[in-house]
């Protein structure tokens, strides 16, 4: 059983098989993702999302998304413009730099849906827990460096998949949402695919400098 990959277009082995779900990897660029037929609706996928607890108020969660809000303090300042794309019900990052004087405004298909903001650039883009639910990851990273200044920014969250993880028992892979799953290589290739000059992996932060 092989399937296209839908970041490289390569062919893609299968990798894990449920009653429900059957998973294939990538020869190419090591991404995992879900068989198309398993997607959510675009109904239960909004639903889904809606029952995220998002307050952006809650410390908890504030702390949560601070390894890209203390990133963006540190590169950039208020006189910078920024992106949060994937903002969801609850824009914490769009929030809490806010809050600090910067300028950055929430992206997001269901909840925030102001497709001009796609048409213009930004100095960094912020995207928490989103590319994992990345239906064309090809078309979308490649809108997001179109969308970054030179010398700007990328900063994703996403948790990364390893031989050392257990697939069957990881909790990851069993949001209906998570589509797309990243290793390491896949973010190198993602580097060289749409000319980024430089990936920083740190934990669940993935920087992509232009």
């Amino acid at each position: 059983m092989q399937q296209p990959c839908p970041l490289c277009n390569s062919n893609a082995k299968l990798f894990y098989k449920t009653e429900n779900r059957t998973h294939y990897q990538c020869n190419t660029c090591f991404g995992i993702f879900a068989d198309a037929n398993s997607r959510p609706s675009q109904d239960v996928e909004k639903t889904h999302y809606q029952q995220h607890n998002n307050d952006i108020d809650d410390k908890g969660y504030q702390k949560f998304v601070s390894p890209i809000t203390n990133s963006v303090r540190r590169d950039f300042t208020a006189n910078h413009k920024g992106l949060d794309f994937g903002a969801g019900t609850g824009p914490v990052i769009s929030k809490v730099l806010t809050d600090d004087g910067f300028s950055i405004v929430p992206y997001d298909p269901y909840f925030h849906n102001y497709p001009k903001l796609l048409q213009e650039q930004y100095d960094y883009i912020a995207s928490c827990e989103v590319i994992e639910h990345f239906y064309n990851p090809h078309k979308e990273f490649s809108l997001l460096k179109k969308m970054l200044k030179p010398q700007g920014k990328l900063y994703c969250m996403t948790h990364l998949y390893n031989e050392n993880i257990d697939f069957a028992n990881w909790y990851y892979k069993n949001d209906p949402t998570h589509v797309f799953i990243y290793q390491k290589q896949t973010f190198e290739w993602i580097r060289k695919e749409f000319g980024f000059s430089d990936v920083c992996i740190k934990d669940r932060l993935i920087t992509f400098s232009v």
